[in-house]
């Protein structure tokens, strides 16, 4: 079975941290861009971030680019999202999306929450 597996979220008070990750069962994502995606209540699903697999070039939406960084680590077959400096308007569910090709995997989900 292919699956894409996000861990790491959690509830932070505004101004803190949490490291989300990205990995799969099945596959390896080495050779997959790695999106980043979240979706808040009554919301759609909107891009955060993603990084290609060719050159570990990465992207990241106006509103968390300088307090959000993703990497990877392709000999831990995971990828990164480093969330800093958090507000409580990043509170949604993120996924992780792998694409290579016409192959597009989607994760699960996990809850990032922000609140006092």
């Amino acid at each position: 079975q292919l699956l894409v597996m996000e861990s790491g979220g959690g509830t932070v008070q505004p101004g803190g941290s949490l490291r989300l990750s990205c990995t799969t069962s099945g596959f390896t994502l080495n050779y997959y861009q790695i999106g980043w995606f979240r979706q808040a209540p009554g919301k759609e699903r909107e891009g955060v971030s993603c990084i290609s697999a060719a050159d570990g070039g990465t992207y990241y939406a106006d509103s968390v680019r300088g307090r959000f960084t993703t990497s990877r680590d392709n000999a831990k077959n995971t990828v990164y999202l480093q969330m800093d400096s958090l507000k409580p308007e990043d509170t949604a569910v993120y996924y992780c999306k792998g694409a290579w090709n016409s192959y597009i995997y989607w994760g699960q989900g996990t809850q990032v929450t922000v609140r006092p």
